[in-house]
């Protein structure tokens, strides 16, 4: 039995996309695979559980799984499944929150078992340097508006009038697909999972 079907067999994905090629990729080789946890508190929560063992699976399935704290989307705030903003941290909050996440994820992955060691990033750290232009230029010539607000998160804030969503907001998105591309590019990441 393949990983992702132990995974569908056990109720831990709602959606894949190319599930078959998805299965062939993962099967011909180790591959690196990474989950975002944005620093909204102090501490991981029960939420974040599912996706720290899925994560240790890969690992012990031979893959090398990558823990992104999201230092900068943290900043921002995810719209998914919220009717209102995030309200904004304090730039130090969210950094001291930062750290206590890397910390507590060192107990659940190993990051000392040789080439599929677990690896903790910071989106932070290729964000703070880009500037505005630099990010729309490189980036945001990649989105199509009309696709993004047929999101769920997005399409159901735009269309409350007592609600709708900030460009912070929309940005995130973007910015969460950023982190993919980069990871990609410095770790050869072909696989994201959400949690």
């Amino acid at each position: 039995m393949s990983l992702i079907d132990n995974f569908k067999e056990l109720g831990l994905i709602a959606q894949t996309s190319v599930e078959q090629e998805l299965i062939a990729h993962l099967e011909s080789g180790s591959r690196t695979v990474y989950c975002g946890f944005d620093p909204t508190a102090d501490s991981l929560h029960i939420g974040n559980l599912v996706p720290l063992l899925a994560l240790r699976r890969f690992q012990l399935a031979g893959h090398r799984p990558i823990l992104l704290v999201g230092g900068a989307t943290g900043m921002i705030g995810d719209p998914g499944g919220r009717d209102s903003e995030r309200e904004f941290q304090p730039l130090d909050v969210v950094a001291r929150q930062t750290d206590s996440i890397q910390q507590q994820a060192k107990r659940y992955l190993d990051f000392e078992c040789g080439e599929n060691s677990a690896i903790v990033v910071n989106n932070m750290d290729w964000t703070r340097g880009l500037s505005t232009i630099d990010f729309l230029r490189r980036v945001g010539k990649h989105f199509s508006v009309n696709s993004m607000i047929q999101k769920e998160s997005v399409r159901r804030r735009v269309e409350d009038p007592e609600q709708g969503i900030s460009y912070t907001e929309f940005s995130y998105m973007v910015l969460q697909s950023f982190d993919f591309v980069v990871l990609n590019e410095r770790y050869d990441c072909s696989i994201q999972m959400g949690g």
